[in-house]
């Protein structure tokens, strides 16, 4: 082959194997000397072409190195569907230059489910559920939505319905979608609360229409403290809310949440954006398995948690565009963040000593300070007074 042709030629295939290929990826695997994929890919071939069928390892990460020891052969990769979605394009093409690849998508899950459910593909939310925890789909559990979930195989479905029933979605619309564009597709629907099949095949889908009595997530910033296990240590909503306004993130941007406790600020940063990244550094262990537990159950397991002194954990982390820290700010912190180049601070602070420290750095460095005095509403005696929370007082600053 000459040195400017791609050596690799990523190839989806469907249900309906070797008559649903396109032209070009029909001649790729024509020409090619060895085609890897999984035995259900390879399977789908037929005996289609002369290359050497190899099996692609479980896990999918081993055979990354065995694909690129065959770099400057002719290669097919056989993956599902449409390769970069939800697929194992992006996980092979990213240990590749441009020009070395070349991909012939097949029709997606996704735009095969939407086919058959008649829902307009740009109003589902799609989620990938092969190697990841069913609480993935735990913010977008709200009536109204649309959700296809992919799922790895007929137990995992079940366990996805009575996950929803616990829930309090029991009464949501499942249709399942099995092996969709092939001649064993099936489709069928059921409410989580009545799904008790045992015959469900891979691959398949699920089309998720929430409905029931579960707690909706809300997708405003504060969210109500007793969505968080916590010991008390934790930044309260409201005053999470502020915080939150202040951190201002945006998709994709890195926070890092220094004494995380229950890691309700990280856990919301996460929310807000599927894109967006956290790390939490805590010295209690109990408050770290604490926010781990919080983040799984809320739908945001990339939360990444760091115990010990914060000091010691930052070195070596990736720089973050955001930081938070919710008390105990010292001078030595406040240098080392002030190294971090294009980065935002939000500091609070309850006691007099970080009061004044807040109040020595908005002096030199600038920025904002926001004094946050609360009260609630509480019974005295027969009738109802005002009782005041701590003040809080916050410094904003960028650099």
């Amino acid at each position: 082959m000459a040195d400017s042709e791609p050596w690799l030629t990523i190839i989806g295939i469907g249900e309906d194997g070797w008559d649903g290929l396109t032209v070009p990826a029909r001649a790729a695997i024509k020409a090619a000397d060895s085609v890897m994929g999984a035995p259900r890919h390879l399977s789908l071939l037929l005996e289609q072409g002369r290359a050497e069928r190899v099996v692609w390892p479980v896990p999918f990460a081993d055979g990354v190195p065995k694909l690129l020891e065959r770099r400057g052969q002719r290669v097919v990769m056989l993956a599902s569907g449409d390769p970069f979605w939800f697929g194992a394009g992006s996980v092979v093409t990213r240990h590749l230059e441009p020009g070395e690849w070349v991909a012939y998508p097949a029709h997606s899950t996704l735009s095969l489910a939407a086919a058959r459910l008649g829902w307009p593909v740009e109003t589902i939310q799609s989620v990938g559920l092969h190697a990841r925890p069913l609480e993935t789909v735990r913010p977008y559990l709200a009536p109204g939505r649309r959700v296809l979930a992919l799922m790895r195989d007929g137990s995992a479905v079940t366990g996805l319905a009575a996950w929803l029933a616990g829930q309090g979605f029991g009464d949501s619309a499942l249709t399942v979608l099995e092996a969709l564009g092939g001649p064993r597709e099936r489709v069928r629907r059921v409410t989580a609360n009545m799904l008790d099949w045992t015959d469900i095949v891979h691959p398949v889908a699920v089309a998720i229409e929430p409905a029931g009595q579960g707690r909706v997530l809300p997708r405003a910033s504060g969210l109500d403290d007793d969505w968080f296990d916590h010991d008390g240590q934790i930044t309260k909503r409201p005053v999470r809310a502020l915080a939150l306004s202040a951190l201002a993130p945006r998709p994709g941007e890195l926070l890092w949440d220094i004494g995380t406790g229950s890691g309700s600020v990280a856990i919301e940063w996460l929310l807000s954006d599927p894109t967006t990244r956290a790390i939490g550094f805590e010295r209690d262990p109990d408050r770290l398995s604490r926010a781990a537990a919080n983040a799984a159950r809320l739908g945001v397991e990339r939360l990444e948690l760091v115990e010990g002194d914060a000091m010691a954990g930052l070195a070596d982390r990736p720089h973050p565009d955001a930081v938070f820290v919710g008390g105990g700010l010292s001078p030595q912190l406040v240098e080392v963040l002030r190294a971090l180049p294009h980065c935002r601070l939000v500091a609070h602070a309850v006691t007099l000593e970080t009061e004044a420290l807040l109040a020595d750095c908005h002096a030199r460095h600038g920025g904002e300070m926001l004094r946050i005095e609360l009260a609630r509403a509480r019974s005295l005696g027969t009738r109802r007074g005002w009782k005041a929370s701590y003040p809080i007082v916050q410094w904003r600053v960028a650099w």
